[in-house]
């Protein structure tokens, strides 16, 4: 019985370690994701800059004020978008767990 009760353990142990490997490897899959999204915000930011000064220096002077309201709508529908998708990730993790 104490045999089987080692070789329980091992299995056990086996079984963390292969969560932990994968959890690591997670991890990292993550980690090169938040980096690639942060260049790739950086590059948005800088085109963006690009395109408003480019903007103001039109003749005749453009009113910016239809594309401000414009990125304000856009801005309000991401994050609207951003909510609907945190709630289903919750979603998710919820009926994962049960």
């Amino acid at each position: 019985q104490s045999e089987k009760q080692l070789q329980d353990l091992v299995k056990q142990q086996d079984n963390k370690i292969t969560q932990l490997i994968d959890h690591s490897a997670e991890v990292k899959r993550l980690e090169a994701d938040v980096s690639q999204l942060k260049r790739l915000l950086q590059h948005a930011e800088t085109e963006a800059k690009t395109l408003w000064q480019e903007l103001r220096l039109q003749e005749p002077k453009v009113d910016t004020t239809p594309v401000q309201e414009r990125i304000l709508l856009r801005q309000q529908v991401d994050k609207l978008r951003q909510l609907m998708l945190d709630k289903d990730d919750e979603k998710w993790r919820i009926s994962k767990k049960y």
